[in-house]
C-alpha cells in the first residue's frame, strides 16, 4: 500500500511520557530520583543575574578618573539603595559639595579609575523550574535539571497561545459542536481548564479569564479573538509566552470548528482529573504544538499497557490511503479529512513548483489536492 510521511498530532489515552524540565543556568536540583512530584512542585531553581547600570561618576563629579576611588564612598561588592550616595566630592566649602546617587538598588559590581565608570548590578532574579506534570522523578542531571516521567492521556492541539499551567479538567458543553458562551462559564471554573465546543468569542475569554480560569480547550477560534485577547497582532514566531493570564489550545483550527469527536470523548472521559497543558506553538522549523497532559494515578496505570513518547511528544508518523489527517497551511488552514489518494508522480501546484502532493476528501464531500508538507496526520 502506498504511505507517504509526515508530522502527526498525538491523541492516546494512555501514553507513557517523559518531560525534561531544564534550568537557564546551573543551578540546584532540589529533589532525588524516585521522587513523586505535583505539577507544581519546584524540582530546580537558580538565580538568573541582575541587569547590570553603568554611571559615569566623574562627569556627575566634574572630577579626574584617577580621583574616582578617593570620592567613593562604596566599595566594589558594596550593597546599596536606589538614591543613596555612592561617591561626593569633598570641598573645602560644603555647598560646593557634588554628590552622585545609585540609580539602583543592588551591589557595586566594579570602579574604573582609567574610565570613571562604576558598574552597578541589580539584585539576582530567582528562577524556579517546576515538575509541569504529576509523575516520579527518573533521571537528576547534576546543576541541571531532571527527567519526570508518568502514564497520561496526550492530546495535541494545533495553535495555542500562553504557557504551562495546570488545574482540574471540566467540560463545559455538552457536544463538540456547541459554541462556548459566556453563561456556561462561572467562579466554579476558578482555577480549572475547561474544555469543549467548536469556537469561543472575545466575551466568553473575558469572561473566563474575569472567573479565573487557567486555561481553555476548544475547537476553534477567530484571530481577531486571539489579536484582542494580546492587544496585538500575533506574528510567526513561537508562541507560548505571551503575558496573558490564561493558557487557550485550539485543537482543529481557525474559525468554527467543531472538536474531533474522538478528542471530546478522550477529553470527556478524564473530566475532573487534573490536566498540564502548554500552548507553545511552532509550525514550520522545529515544529512545537500545543498540549494537553493529564496523567494517571498509580491504581489506574497498573491494568493499563501504555506505549512511549519522548519528552517533545513529536514523530514521524506515516499516512495511507484512508487515514485521517489536517491541513496545517492556506488555503483551508485546519481543516481535517480523509487521504483520498496519493499520487507517486510529481505534480506543479500554485507556486509553480513540482512537488508530491496527495488528494484530500473534506466531511462534506469535496476534493482537493494539497501538497505533502501542507498536511499532517491525525494520530491516536
Amino acid at each position: 500500500m502506498t504511505h507517504a510521511y509526515t508530522p502527526g498530532l498525538r491523541l492516546a489515552k494512555n501514553l507513557r511520557i517523559r518531560k525534561s524540565r531544564s534550568l537557564p543556568l546551573p543551578g540546584d536540583v532540589i529533589v532525588k530520583k524516585g521522587d513523586m512530584v505535583k505539577s507544581g512542585d519546584i524540582v530546580a531553581r537558580t538565580n538568573l543575574p541582575g541587569k547590570v547600570h553603568s554611571v559615569n561618576v566623574v562627569n556627575r563629579l566634574a572630577i579626574l578618573p584617577n580621583d574616582l576611588r578617593k570620592n567613593m564612598i562604596k566599595k566594589e561588592g558594596d550593597n546599596v539603595v536606589k538614591d543613596e550616595p555612592i561617591a561626593e566630592t569633598k570641598p573645602f566649602i560644603k555647598m560646593f559639595k557634588s554628590i552622585c546617587l545609585s540609580p539602583i538598588t543592588g551591589i557595586i559590581e566594579s570602579i574604573s579609575d582609567i574610565t570613571g565608570q562604576v558598574l552597578l548590578r541589580e539584585p539576582p532574579k530567582p528562577v524556579r523550574i517546576s515538575a509541569y506534570i504529576d509523575g516520579k522523578i527518573v533521571e537528576t542531571i547534576e546543576k541541571e535539571g531532571v527527567v519526570v516521567e508518568t502514564n497520561a492521556t496526550f492530546v495535541q492541539g494545533i495553535f495555542g497561545i500562553g504557557g504551562e499551567t495546570s488545574g482540574e479538567l471540566q467540560i463545559i458543553v455538552n457536544s463538540p459542536d456547541d459554541i462556548v458562551k459566556p453563561e456556561d462559564i462561572n467562579e466554579s471554573h476558578r482555577g480549572k481548564i475547561i474544555a469543549g465546543g467548536s469556537i469561543i468569542y472575545s466575551d466568553a475569554i473575558k469572561k473566563a479569564l474575569d472567573s479565573g480560569v487557567k486555561g481553555i480547550v476548544v475547537g476553534g477560534i477567530r484571530d481577531t479573538e486571539i489579536n484582542e485577547l494580546l492587544g496585538y497582532e500575533l506574528g510567526v514566531a513561537i508562541t507560548g509566552s505571551e503575558e496573558i493570564d490564561i493558557t487557550i489550545i485550539i485543537t482543529e483550527g481557525f474559525g468554527q470548528i467543531g472538536m474531533a469527536q474522538k478528542t471530546f470523548e478522550v477529553l470527556r472521559q478524564r473530566e475532573g482529573s487534573i490536566a498540564s497543558i502548554n500552548g507553545a506553538t511552532q509550525i514550520r522549523a522545529g515544529v512545537v504544538r500545543p498540549e494537553i497532559i493529564i496523567p494517571y494515578n498509580e491504581e489506574e496505570v497498573s491494568e493499563m499497557p501504555a506505549e512511549s513518547i519522548s519528552s517533545t511528544g513529536d514523530g514521524t508518523a506515516g499516512i495511507a490511503i484512508g487515514n485521517q489527517i489536517r491541513i496545517i497551511r492556506d488555503p483551508n488552514f485546519g481543516m481535517p479529512g480523509k487521504v483520498k489518494a496519493l499520487p507517486s508522480e510529481l505534480r506543479i501546484i500554485e507556486t509553480e513548483a513540482m512537488t508530491r502532493v496527495l488528494e484530500i476528501e473534506f466531511p462534506d464531500g469535496k476534493t482537493a489536492i494539497v501538497p505533502r508538507a501542507n498536511v499532517e496526520a491525525i494520530e491516536g
